[in-house]
Order: C-alpha cells, then sequence, then structure tokens
C-alpha cells in the first residue's frame, strides 16, 4: 500500500504556460528534461540540478549539466528515443528555441511547460512559474525580485544613444524590434538603430553606414564574433564604437540574468 506522502507525491498540478496552455504536472516533478539552455541553468541555481535528467547538446551552463544529465539532441532536434528512455514527468521548453512538429509530438506523451518571452517582465514571469511548478516558488521568487531590482537601477540616458546588435555574419543579422535583446538594449538606454524592422532581420554594409549607430555590438553568440571582425564593421562606420559582447548576458533569460544588468551598466558610454 502507498503511503500518504507517496500518493501526495503524484498529484498532479495544473498551471498555464506562456503560450496558454493549460498543463497537469506530476508535483514535484521528479524527472526534469530541459530543451533550453537558459531554463537549464535556472533549474540548476534554483537547487534542482539533481532532478534534471535531460537536457540539450547546447546546456553548457553549469558545466556539469551534460555531465549529470542525458543529452537527448538539439533544442531543434529532440532525439525522442532518448527522452522516452528518461521517462520525464515534466519537460520545459521554449516557443522561439524548440520547434512546433517536435514539442507537439512530446506534449501527447508528456506534461510540456512552454516559455515565450520577448520582455523582461517576461523572463520574471518564467522564473517565478518555473519555480512553482518545479517545487521552489520561494527561491524562485525572490531571485526574479533580485534581478527585477538590478536592473531597476540601470541608469537612464537621454537622449538614448544609437546601437545595432550583430548575431550573425554572411548575411549580416541583427536583433531588432520585438526581440529580448532589443528590450536589455532598452533597459541599458540604448535605441535600436533597426528598431523599423522586426525580429531578426539581414542588412547589408549599406544599410548599416546609412544607419550610422553611435555603438556596434557584435555578439558572442549564435555567431562567435571576435576581434579579427572589428576593422570589417569599422570600415563601415568609421564614427562607431564597435565592441565584441557576451551574448549569454543579452540573451540568456533565466538566472543569468542576475549578472545582466552590471553588464550593460558597464557598457553604456560615458557622457
Amino acid at each position: 500500500m502507498q503511503s500518504a506522502k507517496s500518493e501526495k507525491s503524484v498529484v498532479p498540478l495544473t498551471v498555464t504556460d506562456q503560450m496558454g496552455r493549460r498543463v497537469a504536472v506530476p508535483y514535484p516533478p521528479r524527472r526534469i528534461v530541459s530543451l533550453v539552455p537558459s531554463q537549464t541553468e535556472l533549474l540548476f541555481d534554483l537547487g534542482l540540478g539533481d532532478r534534471v535528467v535531460g537536457v540539450t547538446k547546447f546546456c553548457i551552463h553549469p558545466a556539469a549539466a551534460r555531465e549529470k544529465a542525458a543529452v537527448i539532441g538539439g533544442t531543434k532536434n529532440f532525439d525522442f528515443a532518448k527522452i522516452d528512455a528518461l521517462r520525464p514527468d515534466l519537460i520545459l521548453g521554449n516557443k522561439e528555441e524548440n520547434y512546433r512538429e517536435g514539442i507537439e509530438q512530446l506534449a501527447v506523451k508528456y506534461p510540456v511547460w512552454l516559455s515565450d518571452i520577448a520582455t523582461l517582465d517576461d523572463a520574471l514571469r518564467m522564473i517565478r512559474q518555473v519555480g512553482m511548478v518545479a517545487g521552489t516558488p520561494e527561491r524562485a521568487r525572490q531571485m526574479a525580485d533580485d534581478i527585477a531590482a538590478s536592473f531597476a537601477e540601470l541608469p537612464v540616458t537621454a537622449p538614448p544613444h544609437t546601437a545595432a546588435y550583430f548575431i550573425w555574419r554572411k548575411p549580416y543579422m541583427v536583433a531588432a524590434a520585438g526581440t529580448f535583446i532589443d528590450e536589455l538594449l532598452q533597459r541599458a538606454g540604448f535605441a535600436n538603430a533597426f528598431a523599423g524592422q522586426a525580429r531578426y532581420p539581414e542588412v547589408t554594409a549599406e544599410q548599416l553606414a546609412a544607419a550610422a549607430p553611435a555603438t556596434i555590438f557584435l555578439s558572442s553568440e549564435p555567431y562567435p564574433f571576435g576581434a579579427r571582425h572589428l576593422a570589417e564593421f569599422q570600415a563601415s562606420c568609421p564614427n562607431a564604437s564597435v565592441q565584441i559582447v557576451d551574448g549569454e548576458l543579452f540573451s540568456w533569460y533565466g538566472s543569468r540574468l542576475q549578472y545582466s544588468a552590471a553588464y550593460l551598466k558597464s557598457l553604456i558610454p560615458a557622457d
């Protein structure tokens, strides 16, 4: 006969994810598969690393994540057989980072909670909700509150400095309106030079020169921009400040946000 404690452990908690989907999760979940690197790091930082049984090959933080958990493929190509073998009782995904067909296939068998993040408020809500559904609500709430407080202390520049944020080369691609990166640029007092475009448009060197941003940020990910690329952007915008920046601190919307505000402050040009 099951004890009252073991029976209680399998009572489902029905929650609504950030896509508006109702998801019934055995509470607390014991076998979690994370399909998103930033959410994997969040789980570990919430003290839930021992419950994470599956991660993607891109889940590089913490370093032990891919050693302690099984690697179930990439963010857009899941190994369904490996996931089935893990018998997850919760899968965490994301609308943008994962692919709809794969998520739909998993949702037939397992509780799949999806995040959908474009703003800092979305990210803070995700942190609190993941903490709630995974069983560490107080720790998650405190983390989210601390992150919010750190961003509230960022100075506001008037007028804002114009900036272009590049995520890819050949073709050039930038983070434009409607992206989490654009949100963080605005939080740091930068006006996106490509705010008139949406998401991640391709741009030419001529378009960059015409936009004439005061600052050009070259992200360390997904394309690994390095010092060797500075000159080609400087040629298009001789008067711009061209810098390599830590892409994780601009685009990882989990617990890494604890360090983002201080990093953004360090990038704000002196008046």
